[in-house]
């Protein structure tokens, strides 16, 4: 009988003993972190053990009971459940949320946006420029990065995809131009299956190179299809295109804001005042937008095109047409600019 008694009280004991581990440890796991404003990431390296990764922790004071943590995350399985990366602090995590937060791998996600528009130069210049990013191109020269692509031989202008690319902790500038260049070959491919009859293109690389013009041309997305137009009917007439931006681009560090006659006759593989037909790359990073304009090019008798000074183009049939226009639309220039004139084929 005595020993009956002692057994439930050894067994209620046990229980309140349990009881209180168990409130402790709920009060200790739901009680908020305290971290400062330049405590607030932590990153977990590939490859850690837990206890590499609490011993971290502690000694950052973000957790101020590493066994109670450890005996935790052990007990319930999270321990060998933590991915690494790049983690971000808020107010109110508890050592709970933490683990969770791990073990789901919330990781920070950073971003690089790609203009449309850049140049290859000016995209490098963006991604040296990111602080977030490992950088592997820093003193590759030019013509040995797309090598690092698996894509020797290959120009790089305008075989990236301009948009917002999302990236962890530990991504490169070479992972961002890989992704880049892929979404670009997926979109050329998808909207080149789709181009209407009759275009004057022998392949989706030729397609693109005008759609770069087009791109550097104008804005505005309404124009977009009535210039594409314009020079499509310029290849199949045999006449050059005249473009501005592809004289700009074969001028390159050379040019100085402003185009001049003289930079009209110069002799560059880009100068489509000179040569006829495409320049032999793209002169910009090219968004859907304009490739679908490139393929799919509005119907019209225009020829030429000149600015407006508001953003716009003025369009015209006939060449007397459109030395009105300049005359209209860029009188005030000075004699010395260049004035858009298209001269006689």
């Amino acid at each position: 009988m005595v020993y009956l008694k002692r057994l439930k009280l050894l067994v209620l004991l046990l229980l309140l003993l349990s009881l209180f581990l168990a409130l402790f440890l709920y009060r200790y796991l739901e009680q908020p972190l305290t971290f400062s404003e330049t405590n607030s990431t932590i990153e977990i390296s590939s490859g850690s053990g837990f206890s590499q990764i609490t011993a971290q922790l502690s000694q950052r004071d973000i957790i101020s009971s590493p066994v109670i943590w450890t005996l935790y995350a052990r007990l319930t399985g999270k321990a060998t459940r933590v991915q690494a990366g790049e983690y971000q602090l808020v107010e109110g995590l508890t050592p709970a949320s933490l683990l969770d937060k791990l073990v789901q791998g919330d990781v920070i996600k950073h971003h690089i946006t790609l203009v449309e528009g850049w140049n290859f130069r000016q995209l490098l210049q963006a991604l040296a420029a990111n602080k977030n990013l490992q950088h592997r191109l820093l003193d590759v020269p030019l013509d040995r990065v797309m090598a690092l692509l698996g894509k020797s031989g290959q120009h790089p202008e305008g075989r990236f995809f301009p948009d917002s690319y999302q990236f962890i902790s530990g991504a490169t500038d070479v992972d961002i131009l890989q992704r880049a260049y892929q979404r670009l070959s997926l979109v050329l491919a998808q909207e080149w299956v789709q181009r209407s009859k009759g275009l004057p293109y022998k392949t989706a690389y030729e397609a693109l190179i005008l759609a770069s013009i087009v791109e550097k041309e104008t804005g505005l997305a309404s124009e977009r299809e009535e210039i594409a137009g314009v020079f499509v009917r310029r290849l199949q007439k045999g006449m050059r295109l005249q473009a501005d931006p592809t004289v700009i681009y074969g001028l390159g560090e050379n040019f100085q804001g402003n185009i001049r006659r003289r930079h009209l006759t110069q002799s560059t593989p880009y100068n489509t005042y000179v040569i006829r037909g495409l320049p032999p790359t793209p002169i910009a990073m090219v968004g859907r937008e304009a490739i679908y304009a490139a393929l799919h090019p509005k119907a019209a008798q225009s020829l030429y095109f000149v600015a407006k000074g508001d953003g716009s183009h003025f369009f015209s049939d006939t060449l007397e047409q459109h030395h009105q226009a300049v005359i209209r639309y860029q009188i005030q220039r000075r004699t010395e600019q260049y004035r858009s004139t298209v001269k006689p084929q």
